[in-house]
């Protein structure tokens, strides 16, 4: 598909939005990076994301995306509660680097043409940060395994949770499965991908991510099913492996799934469901209820909400519901109506992965990787250029006589 002569500074302004949306919060590092550093090296990131991306696009051509279109209307309710001097600055703040990131987004979208190469950006990108986190769990096992998180890996040299270790690895296995499938990569370079990211994953203990990686790859896979022969073949023998794997190895996979939580613990979500009925119950104003409290940490009464749609209610208001949920339906009614194809596998991976882990996590609303997974979706399910016509070749003119040129001959 057309992307091959994307410029390299596209990819590099990809690579910089996934590093803005990395967050400054998580474990003690091996070397302590002060919070304002990381900030600082993140929103720096952001910026020259955006220049790069004006610079290789200064005639400011994009291409049309409901996903994006929507994604912009979202910035009304969240400028217009973070406006409020309640909010405080930090709202202000988090407003202008969402509207940074989403013009960002625009100027990329010039080269969103259905192809794959915004998938490449994306494995290559996810996978150094996971090569960081294997680093680190080399240079210090103490560190990247702390009690504090019990025992599950975190990022000892660059602040990474293990939410979110399990989520970089769980969405680059499973575009790494499909490019392997629609035969656009070789399986030495997908096993070189693959079998680490699934040794980190398991070391997270994520759920979710194990849940949203499994899922969102049975529903592109079964898109697939009825066209590619390899489909077929990798879906059975997959089902038949997890059969053999669920009676053999039922015990250990049960104690892995509930990382040692009582099943009070794990009925709540680990403590999620306490919040979640404390914000719901929470009094608010009319204004409150449609445009929300302005953009926040994500949290509520100091404790994390973890769950997009009601992080959106609490900083976006119902408008921000609305929003959202409008680009998520857009984006799945799109790739169902797409005929069946690499792209559109990819696309409903991504889609159905965000979907469900938006569940117990949140980031919908704001800058983070799970709008850049849904534009990598949008780049997928975006209909090819079309090519501009050639020239017509310059007929030569024949050379008429100057006798032939009179109208009568005498």
């Amino acid at each position: 598909m057309g992307t091959d002569h994307t410029p390299k500074l596209v990819g590099t302004a990809w690579g910089l939005l996934v590093l803005n949306t990395l967050g400054s919060a998580g474990a003690r590092t091996v070397v302590p990076l002060p919070r304002s550093l990381i900030q600082m090296v993140t929103m720096g990131a952001l910026a020259v994301a955006f220049a790069l991306a004006l610079a290789v696009n200064l005639r400011l051509r994009v291409r049309p995306s409901a996903y994006l279109f929507l994604l912009t209307l979202l910035l009304v309710p969240s400028v217009i509660s973070s406006a409020d001097p309640e909010s405080g600055f930090g709202a202000l703040f988090r407003c202008a680097r969402l509207a940074l990131f989403v013009a960002t987004l625009w100027l990329l979208s010039r080269w969103w043409d259905g192809g794959t190469t915004f998938v490449r950006h994306h494995i290559r990108m996810y996978f150094l940060v996971l090569g960081s986190v294997a680093a680190g769990l080399a240079i210090s096992p103490g560190a990247a395994l702390p009690d504090l998180y019990g025992g599950r890996l975190v990022g000892a040299l660059w602040p990474l949770t293990p939410p979110q270790i399990g989520q970089y690895a769980a969405v680059i296995i499973g575009l790494t499965v499909l490019l392997l499938l629609g035969r656009r990569t070789d399986r030495r370079s997908a096993a070189v991908v693959v079998v680490p990211s699934l040794v980190l994953l398991a070391l997270t203990h994520t759920r979710t991510a194990t849940i949203g990686l499994f899922a969102g790859l049975a529903l592109a896979i079964g898109s697939l099913v009825l066209t590619s022969a390899a489909a077929r073949r990798f879906f059975t023998w997959t089902v038949l492996c997890a059969a053999v794997a669920a009676v053999v190895f039922g015990s250990a996979l049960q104690a892995w799934f509930l990382r040692g939580q009582s099943q009070e613990n794990f009925t709540s979500l680990t403590g999620r469901a306490k919040v979640w009925d404390a914000l719901l119950a929470a009094d608010r104003t009319t204004s409150e209820h449609l445009l929300g409290a302005g953009l926040g940490d994500k949290s509520f009464g100091g404790l994390p909400i973890d769950n997009s749609w009601l992080a959106v209610y609490h900083e976006q208001g119902m408008t921000g519901v609305v929003l959202v949920a409008a680009f998520v339906v857009v984006l799945g009614g799109v790739a169902l109506l797409r005929p069946p194809s690499l792209s559109r596998a990819c696309a409903i991976f991504l889609i159905s992965y965000c979907a469900i882990a938006s569940y117990t996590e949140a980031g919908l609303g704001d800058a983070s990787p799970y709008l850049l997974h849904l534009a990598v979706a949008a780049s997928l399910l975006a209909a090819p250029a079309q090519a501009a016509p050639l020239p017509a070749p310059d007929v030569p003119r024949r050379r008429v006589p100057r006798w032939a040129q009179r109208s009568e001959v005498i």
